[in-house]
């Protein structure tokens, strides 16, 4: 079956509530097991029917952001999204309530499934479904202003998403142009931007307040499903960051520097790894989809089916076009048990990484179709990133077949880049810490702690004169921090796991190491993050010692590499 057969319907929600209540009422009246699973499974086809439709008008709204009647669709679901989530909350009040639950611990309810119950008692109210709505609508009009962008450059009119390709450029004056476009664009609708994250900011900590929370950083945390660590294990972590990543990563862009043979490396210049250019594919996006599926059928029999019933029930979107949003990401569509992918590929290695990055998603969330309980199908959103990252270095044999001569280089800033990410990904992370535990800030006080934290986490950006970004403006092109506050350091978390993979595989040559991957991929959210990695014979990030072990593997790696490699 074709994705573009798959119907569209708004539900009834009047009817629906209905129906999600009789099964609450026999919830609340069970007296025996079957009775009890019976009513669970009602609710559990409703959930099910409810996120197929919302993701069904998610993914074609983010395709065409112009089409009319998905925009209205998605105007009805920013407004009744909440008031699902009380019947939920009801449903799992009624499941806690019901003391045979507990004898349901196991393959049909997983252990994980109560803490999240427990937790969506806590982050859910009707006093709050207002703010909600209004949250939702925010977080739309974020992604309605982005998508609109049309920039023109050297006769052609880009998105956000195609004119990073520029950025890489090996003409350095045409990079710098690139980007003082794109930071134009920016600041040309900076009151827009301002507006949109000051209602946010403040609709979020009236939430939060209402809930009970000390502010809005609890609810994120609480939001984000973080069962088995907290915000002082963070801060930590983003210590241990500091002393043992920043240093290496300076390191890099020293050496970056030298390859490129600069007096001194401008914010323009960071994104070009080597002098002849950075390693891109070869081919149309077509033969990188079609090298992708030979790929996966080598890597192994389960990527192979998988990757097969992508292609056959076109279930990528992968062309940057007009109206489209920015970004990519993974979803699924449970009544289909169909994961979807979307991304806008530009003809740079970001092509390549989205069909491993997202594809690893798509994989763990095919291989664990299996789960019954829709609050478990997916993990965590820190431990989902194990899955994708570790696929962009599990499949690191077949680059090859993509990158050819520019193989080495290709590998190099692969790695080089992920382990130069996680600073970055600290700094949103603490920025967003900084913004809500102090929710009175102006627009221009945020950008100012923005820059300030920008020079601990990226000390060698230098933005020579760009005053946008010198003021603390680049952190309005990350659509997390207005949509999904605080989904941030849960890609540094996956990324120093993918790390472990990348050195069991290429390092170490452990031959387990593709079974552990595809074991957690099996797992889904029945375990919590910490129980994941341990499943997968990997050290949590927050052990003692292990990210600088780790950092002292990358560092012994790139430092290996023949330089001679890197300038062809």
């Amino acid at each position: 079956m074709k994705f573009a057969s798959f119907k569209y319907e708004r539900p009834q929600l009047d009817q629906v509530k209905e129906q999600f209540y009789q099964a609450i009422h026999q919830i609340k009246e069970a007296t025996s097991l079957e009775a009890l699973k019976e009513a669970i499974q009602a609710v559990r086809q409703i959930q099910n029917n409810l996120a197929t439709q919302g993701t069904l008008c998610s993914i074609r709204h983010s395709i065409d952001t112009k089409d009319d009647f998905y925009s209205q669709e998605t105007d009805f679901w920013d407004e009744h999204y909440p008031l699902i989530a009380n019947w939920e909350k009801d449903y799992y009040q009624a499941v806690l309530e019901n003391e045979l639950s507990q004898s349901l611990k196991g393959d049909f309810l997983p252990e994980p499934f109560f803490a999240i119950a427990e937790n969506q008692l806590r982050t859910n109210s009707e006093a709050v479904i207002p703010l909600l709505q209004e949250e939702n609508r925010l977080v739309s009009e974020y992604g309605k202003l982005k998508a609109s962008a049309e920039i023109e450059f050297k006769g052609q009119v880009y998105n956000l998403s195609s004119i990073g390709a520029f950025t890489q450029s090996a003409d350095r004056l045409e990079r710098k142009e690139a980007f003082e476009k794109i930071s134009a664009w920016y600041q040309k609708h900076q009151d827009d931007f301002d507006r949109i994250y000051d209602q946010m900011v403040k609709v979020r900590h009236e939430i939060a307040k209402k809930l009970g929370f000390k502010d809005f950083v609890e609810l994120g945390y609480a939001r984000m499903l973080r069962l088995d660590y907290d915000r002082q294990d963070v801060e930590r972590y983003r210590q241990e960051v500091i002393k043992y990543v920043v240093p290496l990563a300076e390191k890099l862009v020293q050496a970056q520097k030298e390859r490129l043979n600069l007096d001194h490396l401008a914010y323009y210049d960071l994104g070009l790894m080597f002098p002849k250019g950075n390693a891109n594919p070869s081919g149309t996006s077509q033969e990188i989809v079609d090298k992708a599926q030979t790929m996966y059928h080598e890597l192994s029999k389960e990527t192979g089916e998988y990757f097969d019933f992508m292609r056959s029930g076109d279930l990528l979107d992968l062309e940057s076009k007009p109206g489209k949003d920015t970004g990519g990401y993974c979803t699924h569509l449970p009544n289909y048990k169909a994961p979807f992918i979307f991304a806008n590929f530009n003809g740079t290695s970001h092509d390549v990484e989205v069909l491993t990055h997202e594809a690893g998603h798509g994989f763990q969330v095919y291989s664990s179709m299996w789960i019954e309980t829709p609050e478990v199908v997916w993990p965590t959103y820190e431990t989902c990133e194990i899955h994708s990252m570790s696929m962009e270095f599990l499949t690191w044999p077949w680059m090859e077949n993509f990158f050819q001569e520019s193989t080495a280089k290709f590998k190099y800033q692969h790695l080089a880049g992920a382990l130069m990410f996680i600073p970055y990904g600290c700094l949103v992370d603490h920025f967003q810490h900084e913004v809500y535990e102090h929710p009175e800030w102006t627009p221009q006080e945020r950008r100012q702690a923005f820059r300030r934290l920008e020079k601990i986490y990226n000390p060698w950006i230098d933005y020579e004169g760009n005053d946008f970004y010198e003021q603390g403006g680049l952190w309005f092109k990350q659509l997390h921090i207005f949509t999904m506050p605080f989904y941030y350091i849960d890609y540094t978390l996956a990324q120093v796991c993918a790390f472990q993979f990348w050195k069991r595989d290429h390092v170490d040559h452990d031959s387990k190491t593709w079974e552990d991957y595809v074991r957690i991929c099996r797992l889904g959210g029945t375990k919590t993050f910490t129980q994941v990695v341990a499943a997968a014979n990997l050290k949590s990030p927050f052990e003692p010692g292990n990210l600088e072990e780790t950092v002292a593997s990358i560092d012994q790696y790139l430092s290996a590499v023949d330089p001679q490699a890197l300038l062809k």
